[in-house]
């Protein structure tokens, strides 16, 4: 028989296999095809279709026709599909009846997990395939489909928003009649209805560029993941982007390793006026050194600095001169991504992540009294500061309503954008509607909406009203001997005299004349309570006054490193470098967290010891990957590819040649790190080995050192030093929620189910004995008796004892 080559796919192997022992067979409805056995498991496959040997046997007769498929009628109704379940009952309920609103829940289609999955010899074509997990959703969509008579794909108005909606054609067999793409950039009624009345083709220029950022990434990470998983240890990464800022963290954190401290030392004078002696409350100022013989104050130690110091015991101190003007100060942009997570991190204390996932809330829509589920804000991925010319005129029409016409500005403000190559193709984040203001939003959010929503309302308000005016003075003090004080009487003969001072005090201030947008939105980062920055009241002082010394005040400083990043100032940091782009920032950092490579202290990014490690392979065998400029470079080329001004295959091909050069001398070459186990001192109950600290997906976790003989496991806790106050008997331990919230709670969980959400503090509240926990910076609350102290006044909060619990998981 000449079909010993016919292969077919065998279910249970799930692959194709050679058939052995084929068997030319036709179907009861007449059909021929061939019937075998797998080699490999010897299960009966079947493939369909006429070979030589059914020309030597009967065609049975059918006695019943085969049933005809039914062609279904297309319905009238239309379907959209947007990506989350949120967006479309919101969106649903602008477009009212007709209409069929479906979640794509995210992406439907993605490159295998279990290969590279990118042919690079075939101009890099990609293999995709529908996840497990989104087989029933695209089997859903593909029914529905069916049945519409057309197909609206209203995903996210960016790169990866107009790649979801192509997977979703190529996944759900969308026909190319029928699809039409809609976008916007808010989700009201107003922009829906504009959106669907002008539908547009898929833009295929974004979807390359947003597919060639996927084939780079999958690239970089599955060559150079592997390779630490050989010389490292597993469940490492690499990535085109977030070793790039792994790198920063690490260079930051070897400059501040080698920083040597430089002691310098500052004077400054208490003074007052001489014509206010006479006063029982006497006013003071203080003014600091600035020159001394016209040269910059440049004290090395104390005992330079007490020489200055003794000098000005005895001198005389005259106000030099008095320089008033008027200062316009402009408000900042309305948010873009990026400040808004700065601004996020710095007032409310979120993460990027955080951060996004509360935004993500607000665009897609809420519940808000009478008018139903609704958008509050607008894309919150976006590098732009643009605003539509309708949201300013509302945004001035409030103003001048609520704080009047002089807050309103003459003509609308524009604004430039800083960050390198933003494209700029959205508007700022700001209010759908300046109406509804944090108050009138508030019953309907949860809390840390609610937050953001009025951190983004305040700036966008801000940004559209009139600058605020301030009188600022600026006043020079000298100070030296004078002989002869009545000199300064004469006026030919003092400002000479005046002038032969040797040291020039300095003091500067000033006061809020207009308020303007300060009404609404100071844009400072001074944190409250923070005195280093505030300018002090200058009093009425007037040229060639004398003044009265109340004391000198020298002190000491050292050079400080520089700090480490946070949340806010590593994405500054990727943005003014031009890597990355709004919508990757937020993982980048949330990545490198969940790697090991990085753990947060108060709010600050500290690499792990292997974070160091894999940084210095990454950088000694791959320089380009983890240089800025080429990463920059990179990010410009995928901009080229969206706007049509490259081709994609060519930008790859040219990126992976050296690359894939340097990729085989490092498979060569690359040392293997001997990493030692983390040991935590216990011993396995099961088998009596060490139990050691290993790296899971989620983070830390306690197993035996006998895997995979022995499989016992346990969670790893962070002891805080303070007894459960319900059992009394169990510790409070440092936990993480699902969703990677910190909470404290009894060790004998699930025995006792004792948790609260802020850290508890040691010591016991002094009125009745119950247990403190921190609320806030700077304040302590009793969990018992509710009452509230200064955290002082009862104890600052220790630093973890980071020792894995001894619990089972």
């Amino acid at each position: 028989m000449g079909d010993q080559g016919i292969t077919a796919y065998c279910l249970k192997c799930k692959a194709k296999q050679v058939m052995q022992n084929p068997e030319a067979v036709y179907s009861v409805s007449g059909r021929p095809g061939t019937k075998g056995t797998c080699p490999t498991c010897g299960s009966t496959i079947y493939r369909a279709g006429n070979t030589p040997a059914h020309a030597s046997l009967p065609k049975p007769e059918v006695t019943k026709a085969a049933p005809k498929r039914r062609k279904r009628r297309k319905g009238s109704r239309k379907l959209v599909i947007v990506e989350s379940p949120a967006k479309a009952r919101t969106v649903g309920r602008f477009l009212g009846k007709g209409y069929s609103v479906k979640a794509s829940i995210g992406h439907v289609r993605d490159l295998l997990r279990s290969r590279m999955s990118v042919d690079v010899d075939n101009d890099f074509e990609p293999t995709y395939r529908v996840p497990k997990e989104k087989r029933e959703v695209v089997k859903e969509l593909r029914k529905e489909v069916k049945e519409a008579s057309e197909v609206f794909l209203a995903t996210d108005p960016d790169r990866e928003g107009e790649a979801i909606a192509w997977h979703l054609v190529e996944a759900a067999n969308i026909p190319e009649e029928t699809t039409k793409r809609v976008v916007f950039h808010e989700i009201t009624k107003g922009a829906i209805e504009e959106a669907f009345a002008h539908p547009r083709e898929m833009n295929m220029e974004l979807i390359n560029a947003q597919q060639a950022r996927r084939i780079l990434d999958r690239l970089v990470g599955y060559s150079i993941s592997p390779l630490l998983w050989k010389n490292v240890r597993g469940r490492l990464s690499a990535g085109r982007v977030q070793s790039v800022a792994l790198r920063l963290i690490v260079e930051r954190e070897r400059e501040i390793q080698v920083f040597v401290p430089v002691e310098y030392w500052s004077i400054e004078a208490e003074l007052a006026r001489q014509s206010e002696r006479k006063k029982k409350k006497r006013k003071s100022f203080v003014a600091k050194l600035a020159r001394i013989n016209g040269q910059d104050v440049d004290l090395k130690n104390q005992k330079d600095a007490q020489q200055i110091v003794d000098d000005l015991q005895g001198a005389t101190y005259v106000v030099e001169s008095v320089k008033k003007r008027e200062r316009r100060r402009r408000p900042s942009a309305p948010f873009t991504t990026s400040t808004m997570q700065q601004q996020a991190s710095r007032r409310l204390g979120f993460t990027a992540r955080r951060t996004m996932a509360n935004a993500q809330g607000l665009y897609e829509g809420s519940e808000i009294g009478d008018e139903g589920p609704v958008g509050l804000i607008t894309y919150m991925r976006t590098d732009s500061v643009n605003v539509a010319e309708v949201a300013q005129q509302e945004a001035r029409g409030f103003i001048e309503t609520t704080y009047g016409p002089e807050f309103v500005p003459p003509e609308p403000p524009k604004y430039k954008t800083r960050a390198k190559s933003a494209q700029e193709a959205h508007e700022a984040i700001r209010p759908t509607s300046v109406l509804r203001t944090p108050e009138i939003v508030k019953p309907y959010l949860p809390r840390d909406q609610h937050r953001l929503y009025k951190l983004i309302w305040s700036r966008f308000v801000a940004s559209q009203m009139a600058p605020a005016i301030l009188d600022t003075t600026s006043v020079g003090i000298k100070a030296g001997s004078l002989k002869q004080p009545e000199i300064l009487q004469d006026e030919d003969r003092a400002e000479e005299a005046i002038q032969g001072m040797p040291y020039l005090f300095r003091l500067s201030g000033s006061v809020v004349k207009f308020p303007g947008f300060l009404k609404v939105y100071d844009d400072t980062d001074r944190k409250k309570g923070d005195k280093a920055g505030k300018e002090q009241k200058v009093p009425p002082l007037n040229v060639g006054e004398l003044l009265d010394l109340l004391e000198l005040l020298p002190e000491q400083h050292f050079t400080q490193p520089p700090p480490r990043y946070s949340d806010a100032t590593l994405i500054r940091t990727l943005e003014e470098y031009g890597i990355g782009r709004p919508s990757t920032y937020a993982p980048i950092v949330s990545t490198i967290l969940n790697r090991g490579y990085v753990e947060r202290e108060d709010r600050r990014l500290h690499p792990t010891e292997l974070a160091f490690i894999v940084n210095d392979l990454v950088v000694k065998h791959f320089p380009d990957i983890v240089d800025t400029g080429f990463t920059a470079q990179m990010e410009q080329n995928l901009d080229l590819i969206a706007g049509g001004q490259a081709n994609w295959v060519k930008v790859l091909r040219d990126f992976y040649g050296p690359f894939h050069e340097s990729y085989l001398q490092a498979e060569k070459t690359m040392e293997n790190v001997d990493l030692a186990p983390e040991e935590t001192g216990e011993l396995c109950e099961k088998c009596g080995k060490p139990m050691i600290v290993k790296w899971g997906r989620y983070g830390k976790f306690i197993a035996c050192s006998g895997f995979p003989d022995c499989r016992n496991t346990k969670s790893y806790m962070v002891r805080i030093g303070v007894k459960c106050p319900e059992c009394e008997e169990g510790e409070l331990v440092e936990r993480r929620t699902r969703r990677g919230r910190v909470c404290y709670s009894c060790n004998t969980y699930p025995e006792c189910e004792f948790a609260v959400w802020n850290r508890p503090l040691s010591s016991p509240c002094p009125e009745c004995g119950g247990l403190l926990t921190q609320a806030g910076k700077s304040k302590a609350k009793c969990i018992k008796c509710e009452s509230t102290f200064e955290l002082e006044e009862v104890e600052k909060p220790e630093e973890p004892e980071k020792v894995p619990a001894k619990e089972q998981a």
